[in-house]
């Protein structure tokens, strides 16, 4: 039963990591589509910390949002909500420190199952600039998604796959079973360089020149782009696409993005080519 005195209290260290390692618990099993049932998961931690439904259900919830915010993939059915106590990051780190395997954990082998093609396009979320507070911006900082999406070459493989499988779908849908044949995994048969990663088409026969950015985060995740991948984006305007390819482990859905790129996307230098510099003497 829960503990009447425990209402309107932040939740203290320990309890915070038992509801953070049974999250991870749960994550886990819906990664690899194994079932599981919340009520039961939420019935345990009430017995052992004694709090009330209610409140484990939101916690649940706050854990989804720091998930999001470093592009991690969270529970689909525990909608993240981002008015979180402070020590939820300290937690947070505490765990994924100690379980860098969950973190790093792979969905599912194999590209998910989309039935529904005009599901999978959405139009690219606007955001509202926000200050994050410290404690999450160190979580950022430490767990970068956008370096760990960059490194990840599993995770950008699987999307590209799942592209060219929409690709041939798309064009087939459209009585062009002739292109849909003629989609190549530029990245795969000819190596990256090209400055994108599937060559596919327009119904009308003209290129269609795909860069895949894969994520297993939310559409707002931030994703690095080569200076290769934006000299060719700006000379082959008329057919370079960007496909965001987001939420991939559980629910993956794409939006798009066309040159000018500085037109649709923030885009921030954070890297550096560095070599000795010419004596000043």
């Amino acid at each position: 039963m829960a503990d009447q005195t425990k209402q309107g209290e932040d939740w203290d260290a320990l309890e915070l990591d038992a509801i953070i390692a049974d999250y991870f618990a749960m994550l886990g099993d819906e990664l690899a589509q194994r079932p599981y049932v919340k009520a039961q998961h939420r019935v345990a931690l009430m017995q052992l910390i004694g709090r009330s439904a209610a409140s484990v259900e939101f916690k649940h919830r706050n854990i989804s949002a720091v998930l999001q915010e470093i592009g991690s993939p969270w529970i689909w059915g525990y909608k993240p909500a981002p008015n979180y106590q402070d020590a939820l990051f300290d937690a947070v780190d505490r765990y994924l420190t100690g379980h860098r395997a969950a973190f790093d954990r792979q969905p599912a082998p194999g590209p998910p199952v989309v039935p529904d093609l005009d599901a999978v396009f959405t139009t690219m979320p606007v955001i509202t600039p926000r200050p994050r507070r410290e404690g999450l911006e160190r979580l950022v900082r430490k767990f970068d998604p956008v370096e760990r999406d960059f490194r990840n070459r599993q995770l950008g493989r699987a999307g590209e796959e799942f592209v060219i499988d929409l690709e041939r779908r798309r064009l087939s849908a459209v009585d062009r079973g002739d292109l849909a044949g003629k989609v190549r995994w530029v990245a795969q048969e000819d190596g990256d360089g090209a400055g994108f990663d599937v060559a596919s088409f327009d119904p009308d026969g003209r290129e269609r020149l795909i860069e895949v950015k894969t994520t297993n985060g939310a559409a707002h995740t931030p994703f690095f782009l080569t200076r290769n991948e934006m000299a060719v984006a700006h000379e082959r305007r008329e057919h370079w696409h960007l496909y965001r390819v987001h939420l991939f482990a559980q629910q993956p859905r794409i939006f798009t993005a066309r040159p000018p790129l500085d037109i649709s996307l923030t885009l921030s230098p954070e890297t550096w080519r560095a070599a000795p510099g010419v004596s000043a003497s």
